[in-house]
């Protein structure tokens, strides 16, 4: 059972912001107290269906001492204990720690790893897939920084995406992704193993990371590649490097203004990742451990073009619909990882 007093505190809690909401309150504290309010919406909600489920279970059960009710509440007790015992869980869910960046866009790097020009095509594939499943969500997608082949493959790409529930959701994307499949560039047929790293992290806000002038060097260049929308012909690209860490950050809009906006944010979703990391144990802990060397043998997706299938290592999970998949239909897979995760913390949580 849920303990009452952590259900009594919720509610609470969400009566005061409601009645602070409608006290007339400043912008920056409706901003701040509404995010809090919107975050505990729909756990009062789902607290209101266990609560009444609740109600009536033990209303029914009391309906057994009754002759006259007896009948009746023999037949409607098993279905209220059942959707009680679903309500409770749903309950248990929602009172879940929560990750405080989930609710926030994310960065999207994507490098080719093993394989040569096949991980570099196959790189291209992953960046087509997370920009139709980011168009069927209806999510923002912006290209910061697109380095590419002569092939048409992707030797590295930056991407900010931003919408309701990006980085809950994107989060899971982390890795390294394995292909199987003939190359165009194959002339005998043979089946080729490569792969690519995907890192996805929480962009942060100016009070999260605060970057002193003097650590940082930018230095302003013409962009250059293979060819494509984000090449041009004038001095606009930005390079931003940290010098206390060494990393180096590009972007090559059009406009010099909007490229150190986004090289900024880039760089300080990077130091806040790696700061995440180094508080939380239960995460990597450092991001190379997150986007892996690019070796076949760091998986943790398998797509398998003759089979048609696709395998997430992590969960088992295993769909033979590559096509869709590969369209930006992700959400099962999505969903099934969410639900993984939510049931180790309930595990974990039991175990306390």
């Amino acid at each position: 059972m849920i303990p009452a007093e952590k259900l009594a505190q919720l509610t609470d809690r969400f009566q005061f912001l409601e009645a602070k909401m409608q006290s007339g309150l400043s912008g920056a504290e409706i901003a701040a107290l509404g995010r809090e309010y919107s975050e505990l919406k729909p756990v009062v909600e789902t607290l209101a269906r266990y609560q009444a489920l609740e109600a009536d279970v033990a209303s029914a059960e009391e309906w057994l001492a009754d002759p006259d009710m007896r009948a009746f509440a023999e037949e409607e007790l098993p279905r209220l204990r059942t959707a009680f015992a679903e309500a409770e869980i749903e309950m248990q869910k929602a009172l879940l720690p929560r990750d405080a960046a989930d609710g926030r866009p994310a960065m999207l790097e994507i490098r080719p790893g093993t394989g040569g020009d096949e991980a570099s095509l196959f790189a291209a594939d992953l960046l087509r897939m997370y920009q139709r499943y980011s168009e069927s969500k209806g999510w923002r997608f912006e290209i910061i920084e697109e380095a590419e082949t002569e092939l048409g493959g992707i030797k590295e790409v930056v991407v900010r995406i931003e919408g309701e529930g990006v980085f809950a959701r994107m989060k899971y994307e982390s890795g390294v992704h394995r292909v199987q499949r003939v190359p165009e560039t194959e002339s005998g047929g043979r089946i080729h193993t490569s792969a690519a790293t995907v890192a996805v992290l929480p962009e942060a806000e100016a009070v999260d990371i605060e970057i002193n002038p003097g650590d940082i060097r930018i230095d302003t260049m013409r962009a250059s590649g293979a060819g494509g929308q984000h090449v041009n012909t004038t001095d606009s690209a930005v390079r931003i490097t940290h010098l206390p860490t060494g990393i180096i950050v590009t972007s090559s809009q059009k406009s010099q203004h909007r490229n150190r906006e986004l090289a900024m944010d880039v760089l300080r979703a990077r130091l806040y990742d790696m700061e995440r990391s180094r508080v939380d144990g239960a995460r990597s802990a450092d991001r190379k451990a997150q986007v892996g060397s690019g070796d076949r043998s760091e998986r943790i997706r398998t797509y398998n073009f003759p089979q048609g299938r696709m395998t997430d290592h992590r969960i088992n999970m295993t769909l033979y619909r590559l096509d869709q998949i590969l369209q930006g239909d992700l959400d099962e897979i999505v969903d099934a990882l969410v639900a993984d995760a939510q049931a180790t913390l309930l595990a974990e949580m039991a175990e306390l």
